[in-house]
């Protein structure tokens, strides 16, 4: 079945979600349904492989685990599907928390999350919506990659909200802060594949 035309119910919980079609991926924000992009570009995928390659090799041998899209992180005070609002897929989530994976994601926040954008309303998604719903689920940190621009903009959580934003442009290595022995050079993210 798809998803309902919005306006129909002015809010949407995961256990409406579980219902949707599963050949279209929705995300879940307060309740609003958002069609996912249909396929991103090679250089999107490129920079998340290659970010995805970083952690990957770090956690190694690590309780952390890294999850590539499409990976659900349902955010909610409730336990109950009728009660959750909010479900994302980001790009990449690092998870130190076992007891938060099941089988149809992660329940909870995740410790670090990654957005690569890509062109259109999902920038505004990654930057406003989802910049919000990372912070008030306590999301340690926050990464928005941009292709266009080749840099990296962190968020860190201090005191419930997330701090200053740092841009990171190519030339820069930063260290990740949930991680104390991990540094990234933003050169490896924006590497050319061939």
């Amino acid at each position: 079945m798809k998803v309902p035309i919005y306006g129909q119910k002015t809010k949407y919980s995961y256990a409406d979600y579980l219902k949707w079609n599963d050949d279209e991926r929705w995300e879940l924000i307060d309740g609003v349904p958002y069609n996912m992009a249909p396929a991103p570009s090679s250089k999107h995928q490129e920079i998340l492989g290659n970010i995805f390659g970083i952690f990957y090799n770090y956690l190694n041998g690590k309780p952390c685990r890294a999850y590539l899209a499409p990976f659900e992180v349902r955010l909610s005070e409730h336990d109950d599907d009728h009660e959750t609002f909010h479900v994302v897929q980001p790009d990449l989530s690092i998870v130190c928390d076992r007891k938060k994976i099941d089988e149809r994601g992660c329940k909870g926040a995740p410790d670090l999350i990654v957005e690569v954008l890509s062109p259109g309303i999902s920038a505004k998604r990654d930057k406003i919506y989802k910049f919000d719903l990372y912070e008030k689920f306590k999301v340690q940190e926050y990464w928005i990659a941009d292709p266009h621009n080749e840099n990296i903009e962190v968020y860190t959580l201090q005191d419930d909200h997330f701090g200053e934003r740092e841009v990171y442009t190519l030339g820069d290595q930063f260290h990740v802060s949930i991680f104390d022995d991990c540094e990234i050079d933003v050169n490896h993210i924006f590497k050319e594949p061939f």
